[in-house]
């Protein structure tokens, strides 16, 4: 795998602020810590996975490096660029070019696909819009692309409704394709597929990956999808990394005692054997109100009431690129 970093985030910080309600007068009231300065480094061509219970905020994240919701502080570099300079310079044939190099397949494939438009229309879009492709051979690509991910010519002229959720799918990946982009952030591709349909997009991902060497930001809470596509993963809690490591490292010897018991949660497709569950005491706290120290204290049975209360971990190398952000690790 190459060493080269394609993408690179510094310290990001997504905040959303809560105002008061008013017709004419709103006051903010409050800010929820969606993301609090998390750093990654994605090498070209592997498949780097971002992990953690639903609102933890891993899609925040992924938001805020393409800008759809510009981050409220942090650093997101792209190839040696720095993604959010490019988009404050207003430039629109620079905005352009980093778009198409940068792509996101989001998590419901039917509220993302105009209804009113055909699957042709869909796919066809970014050729007009980015002008990449001369207008003679945009049938010729759009056929290219259709075989590309499985689905046939005739299905260009159908429209989103007519088909079925996999189909969808694989409609939104030709769309994020046709623009020919380096980067595929895929949040959540599969979670509202069945599970033999999960197989199908997971695979046609990694075979695109083989053809095209695209790497992937790919979001996901189901940790069997995760350890079947990824080279890395990064684990998130409340908007915080708690560990970084190879795939196979970090579901053979998890560090932190979140990730160990989110990793407890994968059923066990044997009705013989006994799992051990690691329950979690209390309930996720409110990103409006994160606790202070690490995020995880209230919850964690190894938590020391100073040292884990007042003091913020940082993530540390703990050999063999494993990062983990535990005080218990070091006392």
């Amino acid at each position: 795998m190459s060493t080269e970093m394609v993408l690179e985030v510094k310290n990001l910080v997504k905040h959303f602020p809560i105002m008061s309600r008013g017709v004419f007068l709103k006051k903010q009231v409050g800010i929820v810590h969606a993301v609090d300065g998390v750093s990654f480094a994605v090498r070209k061509g592997e498949t780097f996975g971002l992990v953690g219970e639903s609102g933890c905020g891993k899609t925040s994240t992924a938001r805020a490096i393409l800008y759809l919701d510009p981050p409220t502080s942090g650093e997101v570099y792209f190839e040696g660029q720095e993604v959010g300079k490019i988009f404050k310079s207003k430039n629109k044939q620079e905005i352009l070019k980093l778009r198409r190099k940068m792509q996101y397949v989001f998590q419901n494939p039917y509220a993302s696909l105009d209804p009113r438009m055909t699957v042709a229309d869909i796919i066809m879009e970014p050729f007009a819009i980015h002008k990449h492709v001369p207008k003679s051979k945009w049938y010729d690509r759009l056929y290219e692309l259709l075989e590309l991910v499985g689905l046939e010519n005739y299905h260009a002229e159908r429209y989103p409704h007519e088909f079925s959720g996999g189909q969808r799918q694989r409609i939104c990946i030709a769309r994020a394709l046709a623009v020919e982009p380096r980067l595929l952030i895929a949040d959540e591709p599969v979670a509202s597929l069945d599970v033999s349909v999960r197989a199908q997009i997971l695979n046609l991902l990694q075979e695109l990956q083989r053809k095209l060497g695209i790497t992937y930001l790919y979001i996901s809470h189901d940790l069997s999808t995760v350890k079947h596509i990824c080279d890395r993963v990064a684990v998130m809690y409340l908007g915080k990394f708690v560990e970084i490591a190879d795939t196979d490292e970090l579901f053979s010897s998890p560090l932190h005692p979140y990730t160990q018991a989110l990793l407890s949660s994968i059923p066990v497709p044997d009705p013989e054997t006994k799992a051990l569950r690691i329950i979690l005491p209390g309930e996720v706290p409110s990103p409006i109100n994160p606790p202070s120290g690490c995020r995880f204290h209230p919850r964690c049975i190894y938590a020391k009431e100073h040292k884990c209360v007042e003091n913020a971990p940082k993530l540390v190398d703990v050999g063999r690129g494993h990062l983990v952000a535990c005080e218990r690790m070091f006392s």
